[in-house]
């Protein structure tokens, strides 16, 4: 029926199916997010090896996920800006601006993380 809201099982099979659409969309269209998830595909093994107990190792996964989780929000920042139009605009600028920086801080939280652990 239309207009009937989606619930259960069909709402959560919804649900991934549109995570699946998402990340195909940014790997298809950010070269960022390929590089960021080829980075964590590389450290995630890495991480599980050197973590010398579950705080370490989920700290160390943690901070390797965080990137890429951050580049998928900016790039769907990046999308809606874009979608208004390629004129120059303060307020757009300043939204691709601020992505931008929240995902160079997810980058500094990773290094930080793992030189913390890893270092004596």
């Amino acid at each position: 029926m239309a207009g009937q809201k989606v619930t259960g099982v069909r709402r959560i099979i919804n649900a991934g199916g549109y995570s699946i659409a998402g990340f195909r969309a940014c790997w298809q269209h950010e070269a960022a997010f390929r590089q960021e998830l080829l980075g964590a595909i590389l450290l995630l093994p890495l991480a599980l090896y050197l973590g010398q107990n579950g705080l370490e190792r989920a700290l160390l996964v943690g901070s390797v996920l965080l990137v890429p989780l951050i580049e998928l929000l900016n790039s769907a920042i990046e999308a809606v800006v874009d979608r208004f139009g390629g004129e120059q605009h303060e307020l757009s600028g300043r939204a691709k601006d601020l992505g931008s920086a929240a995902v160079f801080l997810s980058i500094v939280l990773a290094i930080a993380v793992w030189l913390l652990i890893l270092l004596p």
